[in-house]
């Protein structure tokens, strides 16, 4: 299947603003791209594009002071699979891991492990290993935590998600990665595209967050916000949580004054169907 993807974000910035973006998709989805994938800023800004430690694409530049623009609207091929589920994908013992992976096993800025690692214990201790241990998290946590964009924190750890019971999919990516990693089991966020592609629709649409886990030798696609299998998702960042793949990170004071974004399957046989909204011409 072919999905359209993209977004429509403007900032405004009292004084010229240094930022770096996660805007691109994931270097690995470089050959699925059916449309190019340009990034647009108006007004034009000079940019460097550089790869950070974790493999994703940033875009780094200064904002000048006013209103500033990113857009793009692309096609990405997909699969049209599900995310796959293998419950005999083995878990590994710490000394087996790749060196690598081993960071994500740590405490991070949401994922504070240290103050959830007895609860971790207490909760799945008798859970049994592997994947069902990892979909016994993800269910524990989809229960937990009540979604609504009127809850969005920008500060809220894991932690307090759990205390809180309340968020949107960081909190629920969160949580399931501090208690994966207390467990033992690697874990890192992920944060792209996810459309309505198969599932009821819902609106607004977002970037959505979800993470992986380190079993059978590679990383498996888990989301505890949802808690079943989806269809089309396209990774823009990974990290150890959302510091590390933020769209966006600033060095000053800005207002987000327009969020828009696109994930939406294209009929492939009609053809591309959008056209430009007057606002982008």
């Amino acid at each position: 299947m072919h999905i359209r993807v993209g977004y429509d974000i403007v900032y405004d910035c009292p004084a010229p603003t240094p930022m770096f973006l996660l805007l691109s998709i994931r270097p690995e989805r470089f050959a699925d791209l059916v449309t190019d994938q340009i990034i647009r800023f108006e007004p034009a800004a000079p940019t460097h594009r550089f790869l950070d430690a974790f493999g994703n694409i940033a875009e780094r530049l200064i904002a000048p002071a006013g209103p500033i623009r990113f857009r793009a609207d692309f096609v990405v091929a997909d699969s049209g699979e599900p995310d796959p589920v293998v419950w005999d994908a083995v878990e590994h013992g710490i000394a087996d891991l790749p060196d690598e992976v081993l960071p994500f096993l740590l405490p991070s800025r949401y994922c504070d492990v240290d103050k959830m690692s007895q609860l971790a214990w207490d909760l799945f201790g008798g859970a049994g290993r592997g994947w069902g241990l990892v979909q016994t998290i993800c269910t524990y946590v989809h229960e937990r935590i009540v979604f609504g964009y009127h809850h969005a924190s920008a500060t809220r750890a894991a932690s307090e998600a759990h205390e809180e019971r309340v968020g949107v999919c960081r909190d629920f990516a969160h949580l399931a990665i501090t208690f994966c990693r207390a467990m033992h089991i690697p874990a890192r966020y992920c944060t792209g595209y996810l459309g309505d592609i198969g599932v009821p629709p819902r609106e607004p649409m977002d970037f959505s967050a979800w993470f992986e886990v380190w079993l059978g030798g590679a990383w498996r696609t888990f989301d505890a916000r949802h808690n079943v299998p989806r269809i089309g998702r396209i990774v823009m960042a990974r990290g150890r949580d959302a510091v590390d793949a933020a769209i966006s990170t600033s060095f000053g004071q800005t207002g987000l004054t327009r969020f828009d974004v696109i994930t939406e399957e294209v009929d492939e046989a009609a053809g591309p169907t959008w056209r430009p909204r007057a606002s982008d011409q």
